[in-house]
């Protein structure tokens, strides 16, 4: 949060229904209620580190705010958020008066270019300069989302850290700040003998995502008074705010450095430097972090290069900002420029389009995946943020959305950067209506009505309807043409949203069914593409029991699985009027995958889909069950690698496991044999440290005929 202001007096339930009422008040009374909600959050910001609403929400009402007493200058009061910088400071720690006050900087809130190119304007004109003198000199630097805080050094050493406080006084966190590893606690010979440090205190992304795991384990735990974190400020200001500096120690804190506040004049041999980019870099070398993207720029052209550029960085950053900063660089012309009220002249933060934004809950839909996920889904009143308008919001699952207490009707605080789909971050609890509802996940599927269930150990709920669902039935198709499954050539993502968008295809068996002249028609589809794919249909219904279960989808049944039930049953009937405990009996098959073969079987639709799949003319060879340990290779494990000469490895692969051998995808203690064909990489190399025998082309006919080499 970028803006100044200190702790109002108005009960905690009240400042939120505030900003709504002030229109029909008379201007005195307006005013009154603006500074009195912005009292409030500025205390749940700065001193209960548990901010109720985003930056840009406090952005508009404190220029609204501005703009009032701008308009009323006879209401401008001592005590107003646009007269003071900073918040308050706890009773808990010593005060510290700051012996240069840590003020803050204009804020521009055009996040356009011409943002940039104002600021150059001002600054060109408050120096009388003209079109024909040179492009001013600029410092580009980050605008952090973190904590202020001045380091205080005396003979070198770190004797003081302070936060910002109310700008004048802050509060004296030094035992906390000591636990940071990229702050100096002693600088090196040189170093002049008073020296104060200004930078952000923050948590990179990373730190704080770990530091919300630890959270909620100790939550589960039952451990009491714990809580995860908003944001990643939010943790890093709780961090410093910490009476025990053990606790503070635990939670991974970064520094950068910015300015100087205090320092031993150049009269009595203190440093020399003309400009703030020669500053920054002397702090570096003193060895305090200076963010690498600060830049030196020349006039509004650099401006604006510089911000498009960190623009296009911001989301890969590993740490949180909102904008950039842009400082004159010659300190004689910062001397010049002075200051006016509460902030440099020669100073502003140019902000970027607000990556959280406040809005209201209108529904919570539940979408079905592709695979059959069902999610739920935030439909929320229109909001603009990170560049363009929201309206849906992901919940990811039921007890993400239990977590956050997400209720239709909600206002909540929405979150989107970059390319990342929108989230719900927090609920302003506050404004919750009375009546609001608890989030439950539906029973069934609201797309086809099958049975909705979450597995245990899992988060996600799913629908049962498997190759009945429209809304898993592309997936399912696609799925079912694989070269490792049936095996249609030529029916591709494409040709498969065609066919079930035009209603062609609604159950797997329609492929079966269609028309030359009809595909014929398709986009991108000629007659002979059209001839080429019902060929491929046709080749494809004289297959396997494995491939054809592998073909179904089955959750968690993959093709090695697949042919497993296909030898240890031999019919498909077999198969499906298996019990959970009969599945379990099948090499690799686990509580797991034996209740999703059986839940899969138990939908009669599916039953049906299988029923029509056959009448359509799909048919293989059927048998007997054969136990493993009849099979000439069971047992044994091989890994194919390298180009074999004699067939392809797919081939091989086929012909070893008819044989009862497993084929796996990486080498082990536990691999009897590496088959290696030309240009083997590195898992002939693995075979050779473990001492696992390696076979060619030769070696491979020897096993395929049922022997072992």
């Amino acid at each position: 949060m970028s803006h100044p202001d200190l702790f109002g007096g108005l009960p905690l339930s009240e400042p939120a229904k505030v900003a709504r009422t002030t229109q029909s008040l008379p201007p005195a009374e307006s005013a009154a209620q603006f500074r009195a909600t912005l009292h409030h959050h500025a205390h749940a910001y700065y001193t209960l580190d548990a901010p109720e609403i985003p930056d840009a929400e406090y952005d508009r009402l404190f220029r609204e705010l501005q703009a009032l007493e701008s308009a009323h200058p006879e209401l401008l009061t001592p005590d107003s958020p646009t007269q003071r910088v900073g918040g308050p400071i706890l009773d808990a720690f010593a005060q510290v008066t700051h012996r240069v006050p840590m003020l803050s900087i204009r804020t521009e809130t055009d996040t356009e270019a011409s943002g940039a190119e104002a600021f150059d304007t001002r600054i060109r004109k408050e120096l009388a300069l003209t079109e024909a003198d040179p492009a001013v000199a600029y410092v580009g630097e980050l605008k952090f989302d973190g904590l202020a805080m001045s380091l205080r050094y005396e003979n070198r050493v770190l004797v003081q850290a302070a936060t910002r406080g109310d700008g004048e006084t802050g509060e004296e966190v030094t035992a906390n700040i000591r636990t940071i590893g990229q702050i100096p606690l002693r600088l090196p010979i040189g170093a002049p003998a008073v020296l104060e440090v200004r930078g952000e205190v923050y948590m990179r992304r990373d730190d704080f995502e770990a530091l919300n795991a630890r959270q909620r384990e100790r939550i589960a735990a039952g451990t009491k008074g714990e809580k995860t974190f908003v944001n990643p400020r939010n943790a890093a200001a709780g961090a410093v705010r910490q009476l025990d500096s053990g606790i503070a120690a635990e939670r991974p804190l970064s520094f950068f450095a910015y300015g100087l506040g205090d320092i031993t004049p150049v009269t009595e041999g203190g440093p020399q430097w003309t400009t703030h980019y020669d500053m920054l870099q002397q702090l570096k070398a003193w060895g305090f972090p200076v963010a690498e993207q600060t830049a030196c720029v020349q006039g509004a052209q650099g401006l604006v290069a510089f911000h498009q550029r960190i623009a296009a960085e911001r989301d890969a950053l590993p740490y949180d900002i909102d904008g950039v900063v842009y400082k004159v660089n010659e300190l004689a012309l910062q001397a010049r420029l002075g200051f006016v009220t509460r902030e440099p002249r020669w100073a502003v933060a140019h902000k970027y389009p607000a990556q959280e934004e406040m809005t209201t809950v209108l529904a919570i839909d539940v979408q079905v995946g592709r695979t059959g996920k069902l999610t739920p889904v935030a439909k929320l009143a229109p909001v603009f943020v990170g560049g363009v308008t929201v309206t849906n919001a992901t919940l990811h699952n039921e007890l993400e959305a239990r977590r956050k207490d997400v209720r239709v009707g909600d206002t909540v605080i929405v979150r989107r950067a970059g390319d990342v789909i929108p989230e719900v971050v927090s609920v302003v609890l506050e404004r919750r209506p009375p009546d609001a509802p608890q989030f439950t996940m539906v029973s069934h599927c609201p797309v086809c009505g099958s049975l909705a269930e979450r597995e245990d150990g899992e988060a996600d709920h799913r629908c049962t309807g498997g190759l009945f669902c429209s809304a898993q039935r592309k997936q399912a198709i696609w799925h079912f043409a694989h070269r490792r499954a049936m095996d249609v050539d030529g029916l591709g993502d494409k040709l498969v949203d065609q066919l079930v968008d035009s209603g062609q295809v609604k159950t797997l068996a329609d492929l079966y069914h269609l028309k030359l002249d009809s595909l014929a028609n398709m986009d991108r589809m000629a007659e002979k593409s059209a001839v080429n794919l019902l060929e491929a249909l046709e080749k494809s219904k004289q297959t396997t029991l494995g491939r054809f279960l592998f073909s179904l989808g089955i959750r968690h049944v993959g093709e090695a699985t697949a042919k497993e039930l296909a030898r240890h049953f031999g019919q498909l009937d077999a198969v499906m009027a298996a019990s959970e405990d009969a599945l379990l009996q099948v090499p690799d098959v686990g509580p797991v995958v034996a209740h999703s073969i059986r839940t899969f079987f138990d939908q009669p639709h599916n039953r049906e889909v299988v029923q029509a799949l056959r009448d359509a003319g799909i048919t293989w060879a059927e048998g007997d069950a054969l136990a493993p340990t009849e099979m000439p290779l069971a047992g044994i494990t091989v890994v194919l690698t390298g180009t074999l000469q004699s067939m392809g490895r797919d081939e091989a692969k086929e012909k070893l496991e008819a044989l009862g051998a497993k084929v796996a995808g990486s080498v082990s203690k536990k691999t009897h044999y590496v088959v290696a064909g030309a240009e083997a990489g590195s898992k002939l190399d693995k075979a050779q440290a473990l001492g696992v025998p390696v076979l060619d082309d030769v070696g491979l006919a020897v096993l395929l005929a049922g022997e072992k080499p």
